[in-house]
C-alpha cells in the first residue's frame, strides 16, 4: 500500500513551461473570429478591414493582434477604393501608437497600378508616418524597382523608395 501511494505521488508532475500557457497575462481579453471592421469619418468610408482572427490584450501591454493576417481596403472621400494592403500578421500597440505589419506585406495603389512587396511595415500614428527598413520590390506594369527602405505619410500620398538599386523592364512573351 505504501509503495502504491509513493508511486502515485511520484507520477504526478507538472512541467512548469506547459502550464505557463494558462497564465492570465498570456490569454487575450477577447477574441473575434471573421472580423469585418469599417472606419468612417463624417459618413464617408475610409477603411474596410477584414481579419480571420482578432485578439485584444490588456496585459502586459494593451495591444490588438491579428495573428492570421489582415486585408485592408482604403477609400477616398467619395467611397471609391484607392488602395489595398494585405499581410499575414499585424499587431497594434495602443499606448505607443505603433502598428507593426509583417510577413508578406503587399500594398496596391489602385489609382496608378503600383504594387509594393515588403517584409514588414511600421505605422507610427503619432508621427503620421509609415516606413520599412528592409529591402523591398515595387512593380508598375512591366517595371520592377528594388529598394533598401520605404517611407510614406500614413495616407500613402507621398510614398518614397529609399536607395533604389535599379529598375528592370520585365517583358513576357
Amino acid at each position: 500500500m505504501v509503495l502504491l501511494l509513493a508511486y502515485s505521488f511520484s507520477s504526478c508532475g507538472n512541467d512548469i513551461e506547459k502550464t505557463r500557457i494558462f497564465e492570465p497575462h498570456t490569454l487575450p481579453d477577447s477574441t473575434i473570429v471573421n472580423a469585418n471592421i469599417r472606419r468612417s469619418s463624417d459618413g464617408q468610408l475610409q477603411l474596410l478591414m477584414k481579419a480571420p482572427v482578432v485578439r485584444q490584450y490588456s496585459q502586459p501591454e494593451a495591444k490588438t493582434e491579428y495573428p492570421k493576417g489582415v486585408y485592408m481596403r482604403f477609400f477616398d472621400g467619395i467611397n471609391r477604393p484607392t488602395g489595398i494592403l494585405t499581410a499575414r500578421y499585424a499587431v497594434q500597440y495602443d499606448k505607443r501608437q505603433i502598428t507593426e505589419i509583417r510577413d508578406s506585406v503587399v500594398i496596391i495603389d489602385l489609382q496608378n497600378g503600383d504594387t509594393i512587396y515588403l517584409q514588414d511595415l511600421t505605422w507610427n500614428q503619432a508621427e503620421h508616418r509609415v516606413f520599412s527598413d528592409k529591402p523591398l520590390r515595387s512593380k508598375n506594369g512591366a517595371r520592377i524597382t528594388l529598394g533598401d527602405r520605404f517611407e510614406s505619410d500614413d495616407a500613402f500620398k507621398e510614398p518614397h523608395i529609399i536607395h533604389q538599386r535599379g529598375t528592370l523592364e520585365w517583358k513576357e512573351e
